[in-house]
């Protein structure tokens, strides 16, 4: 069933895609055939400029969970035996600093309608009625509608298409492997151990969703890996981690 057949969700796509349309008709003298695909990077930056007070939040969030680290560790010590205890004690902590637990999930969620949006767009051969045109666009040969996965599965994988995805993959993954390597994660105590190895891997998982999402999917992932990495990096040295 598709989600945007129904009506609120069917004239959001059309809405999108006609911006989409426009931001490339606007780009077209200046980028020929990657007018889409600048269009897509233009909003991507938009998006982000408007989630950097999201940023700004994230950050105090890590610095203030770093902070509280002792305490929260003093409180899975004292009621590890009582799970429930201890899951009341460290929500009063937080609401006691005036702080969440789950602030830094902010960035993410507030992301995932964009590149829902994004993807539903260069998956759609129609929408409104009309021809989708932007599944005409490419980058570099390669149709911004098209993933690397579905292009395996039905066979039509080339080495533009190979290349293209290559790129993006490393781009990302490079960016994953930066992160990790500059910004030592800020971990709550009273987390599960499990946690630790998934903040660890999680940067990553960006790198297999653009295997899956069409091109222009992948291009917003890439441009969004790389702001937030050198994001965080600036606001680290504005809220930095105690030592």
């Amino acid at each position: 069933m598709d989600l945007f057949a129904f009506p609120p969700l069917a004239l959001l796509l059309d809405l999108t895609t006609r911006a989409l349309l426009a931001l490339t008709s606007f780009f077209d003298p200046l980028a020929g055939g990657l007018s889409a695909a600048l269009a897509v990077v233009v909003v991507t930056v938009a998006v982000r400029v408007l989630l950097i007070p999201v940023g700004v939040s994230q950050a105090r969030a890590e610095q203030t969970r770093a902070r509280l680290a002792p305490r929260l560790r003093a409180l899975q010590e004292r009621w590890r035996k009582d799970p429930e205890r201890l899951q009341r004690e460290t929500m009063q902590l937080y609401r006691d600093e005036g702080a969440s637990p789950f602030a830094g999930c902010l960035p993410v969620l507030a992301q995932a309608p964009v590149v829902g949006l994004l993807y539903a767009v260069f998956l759609h051969p129609q929408v409104g009625g009309h021809v989708n045109t932007l599944l005409e666009h490419e980058v570099f040969g390669v149709p911004l509608g098209r993933s690397l996965v579905g292009a395996l599965s039905a066979g039509t994988t080339d080495a533009g298409t190979l290349a293209v995805f290559a790129v993006l993959v490393a781009v990302i993954a490079g960016v994953a492997e930066l992160t990790r390597r500059l910004l030592r994660p800020s971990v709550d105590p009273s987390a599960p151990a499990w946690t630790t190895g998934m903040l660890g891997v999680l940067p990553f998982t960006t790198a297999v969703v653009a295997l899956f999402a069409p091109l222009a999917a992948g291009l917003y992932l890439t441009v969004t890996t790389a702001w937030t990495l050198v994001q965080r990096l600036l606001l680290r040295r504005r809220y930095p981690l105690p030592r």
